[in-house]
């Protein structure tokens, strides 16, 4: 029952302590919120287990618009969505093309290094064009606008209505094999959820033993919060407020598609709270998952879920022993079958994964393109990135390799022909 040590650093235990004494009554308040959380999330993964992959939000592209109020709820509360007919198919179909004959044709950085199918490019011709596509940006817009500010002063210069386009990577995986480098996880940030100040105040309500407020689309928190306190190699420094891909091969469950956990609410709590509670050690009365066999403790810098890497840290990564509420094995849940044009997104909070097997006949083919907001601190990235893409080389949150300028079929500022498009990639100031 009880979550494996991985040695963290001594002063982990002085970021609980500062906690606890940050809000007053913190143990007796916590302990009350868990026992409640506890309650709920038995209920929550009941339901998603039953659910199964109908769980996640479905729309169209062109209702997102009309989306009524219970839609949007719907999808907040998930913390993911399936918009179909982003792109038209045919075209998404002539990219996945086009990228199979620019890793065909050009000395290609990816793994794994004997099979190559996730690939370290950033700026080949349909990522590109991709990115600036009015269709895809008009969908992060959307996405965007589901977050919301309460303080102009705190917020100045944010322009939800304005998105940015973020140069990532794409895969295209093959049937067979079995991938085990993306278990669940949650990115944007490891121990700085708990360590940066700033970044606690997202998760203000669950440290305060009120996580039935918590609300993940509070846009304040995020803007000062330094997800990268350790300068580890890939972590990213800009802020998306949900981590997505396009489709360019029809995927199904099974065909090593995405996988989450559907309820963005309840896995924030339990993640935030976790690290302040371990099993009783010894004897259990019933159900070892009952809230009276856990106990509050901060005696350890132990943070389960969170691991050293690279001289910094990586997580949270929930697993079936580390936080076995949240019932893994079930409520993992593979989003619905997607088809050339379609995107899939996730909110940057959401506990995520990668099918680890693909039982599928053709590629499972995807470009990773997020949904970033216009603020200080993404346009600030977007200006270097710009700078980046005109050189070819790999944007500022990646590894710095020789890059693409010199490939065959790499994207160009030409490429980017719609005024939605320059604006987002920083080649415009307006979209007149």
């Amino acid at each position: 029952m009880a979550a494996p040590v991985h040695s963290h650093p001594p002063h982990f235990v002085d970021i609980k302590r500062e906690i606890v004494a940050s809000y007053p009554g913190f143990e007796e308040r916590a302990t009350d919120a868990w026992k409640r959380l506890l309650r709920e999330l038995a209920k929550s993964t009941e339901l998603i287990g039953k659910e199964g992959s109908n769980i996640v939000p479905q729309i169209n592209f062109k209702d997102l618009a009309s989306a009524d109020q219970d839609f949007i709820d719907l999808v907040k509360r998930r913390g993911c969505v399936v918009i179909h007919d982003v792109v038209d198919r045919a075209k998404a179909t002539a990219w996945q093309r086009d990228l199979k004959e620019y890793v065909k044709v050009n000395p290609v950085p990816g793994f794994p290094e004997e099979d190559k199918q996730f690939f370290q490019l950033y700026w080949t011709g349909p990522q590109v064009k991709a990115r600036a596509d009015p269709n895809v940006l008009n969908a992060t817009k959307w996405l965007n606008n589901l977050y919301h500010i309460q303080s102009k002063e705190d917020t100045a210069g944010v322009d939800l209505s304005t998105p940015l386009a973020y140069a990532d990577r794409f895969r295209i995986r093959h049937p067979g094999g079995f991938w085990d480098n993306h278990p669940p996880h949650v990115d944007g940030g490891a121990i700085e959820r708990w360590q940066d100040k700033d970044f606690r105040k997202c998760y203000g309500d669950i440290l305060s033993g009120e996580w039935e407020k918590h609300d993940p689309y509070w846009l304040e928190g995020r803007m000062k919060a330094r997800t990268s306190l350790y300068g580890r190699v890939g972590q990213s420094t800009i802020f998306r407020t949900f981590q997505g891909w396009l489709a360019l091969s029809e995927t199904a469950p099974t065909e090593g598609t995405l996988k989450v956990f559907p309820d963005v609410i309840l896995s924030n709590a339990y993640t935030i709270l976790r690290p302040f509670f371990r099993p009783k050690a010894g004897e259990v009365d019933g159900d070892p998952l009952d809230a009276s066999n856990w106990e509050f403790d901060i005696s350890s810098p132990e943070f389960p879920g969170i691991y050293a890497r690279d001289s910094g840290f990586v997580g949270p990564r929930p697993n079936p022993i580390s936080h076995p509420h949240m019932k893994l094995e079930k409520t993992m849940v593979s989003v619905p079958k997607v088809y050339p044009g379609d995107m899939v997104f996730w909110h940057c909070d959401v506990v995520h994964s990668v099918e680890q097997e693909h039982t599928g006949k053709e590629d499972s083919c995807v470009m990773y393109i997020p949904a970033v907001p216009s603020t200080p601190q993404n346009a600030a990235y977007i200006e270097r990135q710009k700078e980046s893409f005109l050189g070819g080389i790999p944007p500022p949150d990646y590894p710095r390799e020789e890059g693409e300028a010199n490939y065959k079929g790499v994207g160009l500022v030409d490429d980017i022909t719609s005024p939605i498009g320059r604006l987002a990639m920083g080649l415009s100031v307006t979209v007149a």
